[in-house]
């Protein structure tokens, strides 16, 4: 069977930056298993799961705009200290959930300056291409309820 729409699909995977650093992988881990067709991992490499096989390998690189955006300047803010009542230990790379005007997101701290801090609200991979390898495990029909659900069961 084809990856295709309404199909779930488990693949072992190594995700890479430019210089060839591992960010992230399956290895060690059960496969990753998604839903196809239903935005449940990045458009890109959704896009180029389409038509694999169980048994398939292959490699592919995502463009930002197609993984997790381009990096947006905008979501970069100053905000005073006391904004993080609280937390007694404020330092670079601790992530929060702030509101905004679209809704909850998540923001990092990437620096404190006395009592200003500013915080990164873009995906940490955000502007960055993604280089993927890929080992598609299985492939299956999704359930009715998998499908009406948008997402695998359990």
């Amino acid at each position: 069977m084809q990856v295709a729409e309404n199909t779930v699909v488990s693949f072992d995977y190594t995700l890479r930056d430019e210089e060839g650093t591992v960010l992230d992988s399956s290895e060690g881990r059960e496969p990753l298993a998604y839903l196809h067709g239903h935005g449940n991992i990045v458009p890109g490499l959704e896009k180029a799961m389409a038509g694999h096989s169980a048994g398939d390998e292959f490699q592919v690189t995502v463009d930002p705009e197609e993984g997790y955006g381009p990096y947006r300047e905008e979501l970069v803010q100053n905000v005073p200290r006391d904004a993080f009542q609280g937390v007694d230990n404020l330092e670079p790379g601790m992530s929060f959930q702030a509101q905004s005007s679209a809704g909850p997101m998540i923001v990092t701290v990437k620096e404190i300056e006395g009592d200003e801090v500013t915080v990164d609200g873009n995906h940490a991979l955000a502007g960055q291409p993604l280089d993927f390898s890929v080992a598609v495990a299985e492939v299956r029909e999704a359930t009715p309820e998998e499908q009406e659900n948008g997402e695998i069961a359990g």
